[in-house]
């Protein structure tokens, strides 16, 4: 599994956030999904990259922990992920044509979701 970056380890350690045991058990997951993932901070919160951002963490959501799958800042005209992103768990909340979150209750959601959550990572990385 590639190495967690300090500055994610920095920003969770001073965020003292509430779920922070299912952040590091999901952070695990997506860098442990694909080769090359990079973990940077980005609009506060701990962000997934390779050569774009894909995933993102929603820190404030009431509802668990959520993450934000994206394909970078900018929405992309002509892609739809909707098509070609198979998601028989039905995981993915759709915001968009390319963007969706994801919300874990706890960590018992989390293991139970992990396989599925990881091949819609690695479906995504391929739109990326």
């Amino acid at each position: 599994m590639p190495a967690m970056s300090a500055e994610v380890a920095a920003l969770l350690a001073d965020l003292q956030h509430p779920r922070e045991a299912e952040i590091r058990a999901l952070r695990a997951i997506i860098l442990a999904a694909a080769p090359g993932i990079a973990e940077s901070v980005k609009w506060n919160a701990p962000s997934y990259a390779t050569t774009e951002h894909f995933a993102t963490f929603h820190l404030r959501s009431k509802a668990g922990v959520q993450v934000v799958l994206h394909l970078g800042a900018k929405a992309r005209p002509g892609v739809d992920l909707r098509t070609v992103v198979a998601d028989p768990a039905g995981l993915l909340e759709w915001r968009g044509a390319d963007r969706a979150t994801v919300t874990f209750r706890d960590l018992a959601d989390i293991e139970a979701k992990r396989a599925a959550f990881t091949a819609v990572v690695r479906q995504w990385l391929d739109h990326v």
